[in-house]
């Protein structure tokens, strides 16, 4: 095949490819590395026919690297809470739209909706699957593989691909309970939460941010053991309250920007200080999940750098 055509085919298979990857591992870098391995292996160890459909053999491929990458990171295990790294899905998002979603399309009949699992809510819950499950998920609820394709794609008998997707599904029941789609409405509370959040930091009113806060509620940070982070979840509002206020005061005179931007789907605080020590992160995205009566149940805090990649 000649150059030209690995260029036209490229182009026309990475958004599904990146799609994929991410969604497997969480990690827009990783990601980005997965399809261009992806691509050097077709270009290497191309397929025997090649004149069929690449797509199919491209999947399995980036499928299957994704799995192992996936393996590694859990070996080596890590420093701190492990966070998915944001990506932008609004207007002027540095990945073309189509990287986010499935190759051309928006949508897909599977169980749930691409922008859904996109979601941090979405990621996080994956993080409670084995590779395989999570492989076999994606495939089956998200992408819409039949049984056939999935266990194609995947290395695996139908009757594992089912027992799979079963013990899968199992493990994301408390997500499907809990779940909330990000909806306009949802992404307009999420931003009045936020602005209000970061306005009483900064005026030091905690009597407001504490009535924003869920009594339930958890912070994680995820400095990546490159810079200062809680390296364990915070939990309840004065411990949540105590590490939000005081990074403010410690920090609040360096920030140079405060930015709302859509994150996986919904808003979230872009933050960026000036020079401060090389233990402290130059810039955080701060994401947050609400719970029903519309206050904050979560907060996330991306701080290492190689989780920001997607983010401008």
């Amino acid at each position: 095949m000649a150059e030209t055509d690995y260029a036209e085919l490229f182009a026309a298979d990475r958004g599904l490819l990146w799609g994929m990857c991410y969604r497997m591992t969480g990690s827009a870098a990783d990601a980005e590395d997965l399809v261009q391995d992806t691509f050097v292996r077709a270009i290497e160890r191309p397929p025997a026919r090649t004149d069929e459909p690449w797509r199919p053999w491209l999947v399995r491929v980036a499928m299957n690297l994704a799995r192992d990458s996936l393996r590694r990171r859990r070996r080596r295990g890590y420093h701190g809470p492990w966070l998915p790294s944001p990506v932008e899905t609004g207007d002027g998002n540095p990945l073309p739209a189509v990287e986010i979603a499935c190759g051309d399309e928006q949508t897909t009949e599977g169980r749930y909706e691409l922008m859904e699992s996109v979601s941090y809510a979405f990621l996080v819950a994956l993080e409670a699957l084995t590779p395989q499950q999570r492989a076999v998920l994606l495939l089956r609820d998200v992408f819409d593989y039949s049984v056939a394709e999935t266990a194609d794609a995947l290395d695996l008998s139908a009757a594992n691909v089912k027992t799979s997707l079963h013990r899968a599904r199992a493990a994301m029941r408390v997500y499907d309970e809990q779940r909330s789609l990000p909806t306009g409405a949802l992404a307009e509370r999420t931003r009045a939460a936020l602005e209000s959040l970061f306005a009483a930091l900064a005026a030091q009113d905690f009597a407001t941010c504490r009535a924003l806060l869920a009594d339930d509620v958890i912070a994680f940070s995820d400095g990546g053991d490159e810079f200062l982070a809680a390296k364990v979840p915070l939990i309840g509002p004065d411990r949540v309250l105590k590490f939000h206020g005081g990074l403010m005061n410690k920090l609040g005179h360096t920030i140079r920007k405060l930015e709302l931007r859509q994150v996986n789907g919904l808003p979230a605080m872009l933050v960026e200080f000036a020079p401060h020590g090389e233990r402290y992160a130059p810039r955080v995205v701060v994401r947050c999940d609400l719970d029903a009566e519309g206050r904050i149940a979560r907060t996330y805090s991306i701080l290492a750098t190689r989780k920001l990649t997607a983010v401008r």
